[in-house]
C-alpha cells in the first residue's frame, strides 16, 4: 500500500499583513461636482422660465 504524500500543515503560523485598502476618489469627486454644478444650473433655469411663464 503506497502512502500518499501530504504537505504538513503550518500549526500557529504568522498571520498574513493586512493590506491597505486606499482608494482613488479623484474621478468620483469630479463626477459630483459636475453634477452638482448641472443640477445647480437646471434650477436656475427652472426658477428663470417660471418668471417667464407667468
Amino acid at each position: 500500500m503506497a502512502t500518499k504524500n501530504k504537505r504538513p500543515t503550518r500549526v500557529g503560523a504568522a498571520p498574513q499583513p493586512a493590506v491597505e485598502f486606499n482608494p482613488d476618489y479623484t474621478q468620483v469627486k469630479k463626477d459630483l461636482a459636475r453634477i452638482g454644478l448641472l443640477s445647480g444650473a437646471f434650477f436656475v433655469l427652472l426658477i428663470a422660465l417660471s418668471f417667464v411663464i407667468k
